[in-house]
């Protein structure tokens, strides 16, 4: 039986402030070198804690929402800085892998709980598997969803070539989809914040595998994307962290969609066979966006995979 699961709408203020892990949005103070930044983060569902960390970077969190892992899980889902009603950093350059794990860090530290599980979805990827490293007696479980251990000039070059397929397969039926390489290739930081939300939209029906064949489905979530221009000013090298994945302890599933033209399954054997302790998972007729697009699947994956580490007790029926 197919279960269609729509996120519930969180109370902008928590159920009971005093409680960390009360449903609801929360408001944390996080210090940044001199300044003092508020951090929001948000919580939906019962059960064992799991913190999600959202990509971009700079992408609103809201996307993010996993309601079937809601029914198994406490889902704590960070609202970056540099997003939504979280604050700005002073300086643009500090937007770095290491700054959000900080941060991610000072939410754990406000939650109080000892062990929890972490995903990680495509730049949020990078900062779970920068946290697990750092951290690694507090991470029971790691799920790296449609990420890569690496982000170099290679990896920006496969992308923009694997867009110019996309590009070459759909201007025929879709004639806006002709600029589509050279936007992907846009520089965020010369924009605002609408104007890096109008080239995340307008990229959206690439990083799905038919966006087109369920448009009416994906166009409202098209429509509430939002996207924030200050986090691509980060200045740091490339992500790299090929040399320490034999390092990283906690347990990792490692899951990619098939057809995901930026993090696909390339990049996630890297992740898989980098790691001594992981699992693979690549999903048909999936784009970078599987929790949209195959949520049963994603879900069965997931939680799969932390019942065999005993984070839950059993695999939610579907």
């Amino acid at each position: 039986m197919k279960h269609t699961h729509r996120p519930g709408v969180l109370p902008r203020t928590p159920e009971d402030p005093s409680a960390p892990l009360s449903p609801g949005t929360h408001t944390i103070t996080v210090p940044h070198g001199h300044a003092r930044v508020e951090l929001r983060y948000h919580v939906a569902g019962s059960g064992p804690v799991c913190l999600a960390h959202s990509g971009g970077p700079g992408i609103g969190w809201e996307y993010l929402r996993m309601p079937g892992l809601e029914d198994s899980l406490t889902m704590v889902y960070v609202e970056p800085v540099g997003t939504g009603d979280s604050g700005r950093l002073p300086d643009p350059r500090d937007y770095t892998v290491a700054t959000y794990a900080h941060f991610l860090h000072a939410v754990v530290q406000h939650l109080n709980v000892p062990r929890f599980a972490l995903l990680g979805h495509s730049h949020g990827g990078f900062v779970a598997q920068r946290y697990a490293l750092d951290h690694p007696a507090q991470v029971t479980a790691l799920v790296l969803y449609d990420t890569s251990p690496v982000a170099d000039e290679e990896f920006w070059s496969a992308a923009v070539t694997a867009m110019e397929r996309f590009v070459r397969r759909h201007v025929e039926d879709h004639p806006e989809v002709a600029d589509y390489a050279a936007t992907l290739t846009t520089r965020l930081g010369l924009l605002d914040d609408d104007g890096a939300t109008a080239v995340l939209r307008t990229l959206m029906p690439a990083y799905l595998y038919d966006y087109w064949g369920r448009e009416a489905e994906f166009a409202p979530a098209r429509r509430t994307l939002r996207m924030y221009a200050a986090p691509s000013l980060g200045e740091e090298p490339p992500f790299d962290v090929r040399d320490e994945l034999p390092l990283l302890t906690p347990p990792a599933l490692v899951l990619a969609g098939r057809h995901d033209f930026i993090c696909g399954p390339r990049w996630a054997a890297l992740l898989h066979e980098g790691l001594d302790n992981a699992e693979l998972a690549v999903l048909e007729e999936a784009g970078h966006l599987v929790h949209l697009e195959q949520p049963a699947r994603f879900d069965a994956s997931v939680l799969a995979f932390l019942h065999a580490q005993g984070v839950v007790r059993g695999p939610r029926n579907s």
